[in-house]
């Protein structure tokens, strides 16, 4: 990592999602220092338990720029979360007694648009835990799906999971057809029968998406019931990715742990006009909270 330089602000980029919160420290001209990582930092599933894994990555970030851990109130902040796109969570994480600098808050999709494209004009859809889409053209943005799981979120990892384990009970009282997922996911969660409905009926999003892998595997192994249930994933993904392109966004991509696996899933239409990346959302954090910087300071 490259020596953060004297007399010159430090920026923090953070991308909270619902399985783990990301951070990067940069300096000024946006050069890599040190990267850390924590648990959940999905606000609108505990403001708390996203708030202290903010903290822990960016001292993890911190440690690994090799830079004190008193740095932590010298940074300005880039918090781009899953769950501000609603309009409580947001003015909840707002009043927020942080240890930095400052902070700059916004969505995740915000930032992960601006780290996938080096700007703020494009489109990404994420695919991971949960699943959401964003298009920002010219200033104005517009978000679709975000609801939350399980209200939400289909094609995402904790949908797929879900639907799964609803294929899973089915079968196990002849309801509905065999499926490889049985064993799959028995082996995973070392539990069978009722006692599986019992280790999930508070489970929350992460837990579901861990199921995942089981269902993407099975799927690819010809399990019918896996098939159909990653298919229909994916055809919300194309819908999705269809009505973001309505706004002639530059670029679109598909971003998260279910991008790769997904993508040969989705309509050809859609695949085609997917872009590479150009960086990971906490880059595009790190873009943001220097944008604001300067603005402010204007």
């Amino acid at each position: 990592m490259l020596k953060a330089p004297a007399n010159q602000p430090l920026y923090l980029g953070v991308d909270g999602g619902g399985t783990k919160c990301r951070a990067c420290v940069a300096d000024g001209q946006g050069n890599l220092l040190g990267v850390g990582m924590a648990g959940s930092a999905n606000a609108s599933q505990g403001l708390e338990l996203a708030q202290n894994s903010i903290v822990l990555s960016a001292q993890r970030a911190l440690d690994d720029a090799g830079l004190p851990p008193e740095t932590l109130g010298q940074l300005v902040a880039g918090l781009g979360l899953a769950g501000v796109n609603l309009p409580s969570v947001y003015r909840a994480m707002k009043e927020w007694a942080h240890p930095f600098a400052s902070v700059f808050l916004t969505t995740d999709l915000h930032i992960a648009c601006f780290g996938a494209h080096g700007q703020e004009n494009g489109a990404v859809i994420i695919a991971g835990t949960g699943s959401c889409g964003y298009v920002r053209v010219d200033g104005d943005e517009t978000m679709l799906g975000g609801h939350g799981f399980p209200l939400g979120d289909k094609g995402s990892g904790a949908w797929m999971g879900l639907e799964a384990v609803k294929a899973i009970l089915l079968a196990c009282d002849d309801l509905g057809p065999k499926t490889s997922l049985t064993a799959q996911v028995e082996e995973l969660l070392q539990v069978r029968g009722l006692a599986l409905a019992e280790r999930l009926a508070k489970a929350g999003p992460s837990e579901f998406a861990r199921l995942a892998p089981c269902v993407m595997a099975a799927a690819d192994a010809g399990d019918e019931i896996a098939r159909n249930i990653v298919q229909e994933g994916a055809d919300y993904i194309s819908a999705l990715a269809g009505q973001l392109l309505k706004c002639n966004p530059p670029r679109l991509a598909l971003l998260g742990g279910l991008a790769q696996p997904l993508t040969p899933w989705l309509d050809p239409a859609v695949a085609r006009q997917l872009v590479t990346p150009l960086g990971p959302p906490e880059s595009g954090a790190v873009r943001f909270a220097q944008q604001e910087h300067v603005a402010g300071e204007s």
